[in-house]
């Protein structure tokens, strides 16, 4: 296999920035290992169409194709992107996944899912970052980034997927607990 994308930190001062976060009642490794298998996230998750690896690197990254419908009522408004992925393992000081858009119409945008601990030690507080400067077209790419792809579309997806997934951690984290008991 091939070495991890460097995708280094997360950039600063872009024009658009959305953050979802959500406190879940499991351990840090369930919740990461879910997030961390991208290609199970249409098993935990109704609204993904599919997601695919064209390429695989040595951190369980690589280079991934991802679409997801984006509900409106009855409307299923489908949406696409490729992206390259890079994984810190949880057992890493800070443990995230990054996510560097490379085809699709968020082209350019950069996503960071982090992991931490809550205080109380068994629950996790994750946090999804999206920082984009819009799509190439002057004057209404950033329009539009800020005011309909950023919380339309790229919220309404984040928020979606981040509480499935917690759901999904929450359920494998209570069977654990209830057979151990």
């Amino acid at each position: 296999m091939t070495e991890p994308h460097a995708l280094g930190p997360m950039p600063t001062g872009w024009r658009m920035t959305t953050v979802d976060e959500h406190t879940v009642r499991a351990p840090l490794d369930t919740i990461f290992r879910l997030a961390a298998d991208v290609e199970q996230w249409p098993r935990h998750l109704s609204h993904y169409r599919y997601v695919r690896f064209e390429d695989r690197r040595s951190d369980g990254g690589g280079l991934v194709a991802m679409s997801a419908n984006r509900p409106f009522g009855w409307l299923r408004w489908p949406t696409w992107w490729t992206s390259l992925m890079s994984v810190t393992d949880s057992t890493e000081a800070r443990p995230a996944i990054r996510f560097r858009h490379v085809r699709g119409v968020t082209t350019g945008m950069e996503v960071e899912w982090t992991f931490q601990r809550a205080q109380n030690g068994a629950d996790t507080l994750v946090r999804i970052v999206h920082v984009w400067n819009g799509p190439p077209v002057p004057l209404i790419g950033p329009m539009a980034a800020r005011g309909i792809i950023g919380p339309v579309f790229v919220h309404g997806i984040a928020w979606r997927t981040l509480a499935g997934l917690a759901h999904a951690a929450e359920r494998i984290s209570n069977t654990i607990a209830s057979t151990e008991a």
